[in-house]
């Protein structure tokens, strides 16, 4: 049973930072890319980043370039975020996510609030 258990998020002020995780299991991690996606309250989901399978290639949505590092560690079936001068825009529920064929996989989402 593939199972995404995500980890990490929390509240922070703006320009601190955090590391999310998520932990994978049922499936062979290694062979797909892996993505991050959040939600905002009212919003639709957006797409934040993906990574190979191999984490040669890195891609970014343009809300967090620059700022957002996607990474993976293959041995320990996980998939990272790390996020950087967070700001009150980033506030969201995040999730990892990836593609079994045509069917998609999500965790339940860690909450990440950013606040003064």
């Amino acid at each position: 049973q593939v199972q995404l258990v995500e980890s990490g998020g929390g509240l922070v002020q703006p320009g601190e930072s955090l590391k999310l995780s998520c932990l994978t299991s049922g499936f062979t991690f290694s062979s797909y890319p892996m993505r991050w996606y959040r939600q905002a309250s009212g919003q639709e989901r957006e797409f934040v980043a993906l990574i190979t399978r191999t984490g040669d290639d890195t891609i970014y949505g343009d809300s967090v370039l620059g700022r957002f590092t996607i990474s993976r560690d293959n041995t320990k079936s996980t998939l990272y975020l790390q996020m950087r001068n967070l700001q009150p825009e980033d506030t969201a529920t995040y999730y990892c996510h990836f593609y079994q064929g045509a069917q998609g996989h999500w965790g339940q989402g860690t909450q990440v609030t950013v606040s003064s």
